[in-house]
């Protein structure tokens, strides 16, 4: 096989891989699933007593899960534009993802030493704070783009 023939090989995986979408329906599902991890959330912490550590990583995770669904699925009328926009948004919410995730620990750190007056430690971010907030940023991003264009 000659290397150009690898090349579109690898250029067509590479577009079905970008191209990937689930259909529109799925942004329903999204919603729901994310506003009953919401809610629950809010149950967990106000009304359940005892060991719920386990609910609320399963919680944050199916959150999570409902967002992704969001961000994937189709629009009901998708064209070029709509596509490069939702280009635009992921990389916003890549390019903001990194830089909230490299700065504020360091806020928080400043802040709690101000506020507590302590040596307070310094916390990194966990997995669940970062993917959050860019999947928040993403949608954001991308539904204001589409407003606007």
């Amino acid at each position: 096989m000659n290397t150009e023939k690898m090349i579109n090989c690898e250029r067509k995986r590479l577009e079905k891989i970008t191209r990937f979408r689930l259909p529109h329906r799925f942004m329903m599902v999204g919603v729901v699933i994310g506003a009953l991890s919401i809610v629950m959330m809010f149950v967990r912490a106000f009304a359940m007593d005892g060991d719920t550590e386990w609910l609320k990583l399963l919680l944050q995770k199916t959150l999570l899960i409902g967002m992704l669904l969001m961000s994937v699925a189709r629009d009901k009328e998708e064209d070029e534009l709509t596509i490069k926009l939702k280009m635009q948004s992921y990389a916003w919410a890549f390019v903001v993802g990194v830089v909230y995730t490299l700065v504020m620990p360091y806020v928080e750190f400043g802040v709690s030493n101000v506020v507590h007056s302590g040596g307070e430690v310094y916390k990194d971010l966990g997995d669940f704070q970062t993917l959050l907030f860019m999947l928040m940023v993403q949608l954001m991003s991308y539904h204001t783009l589409k407003r606007y264009r």
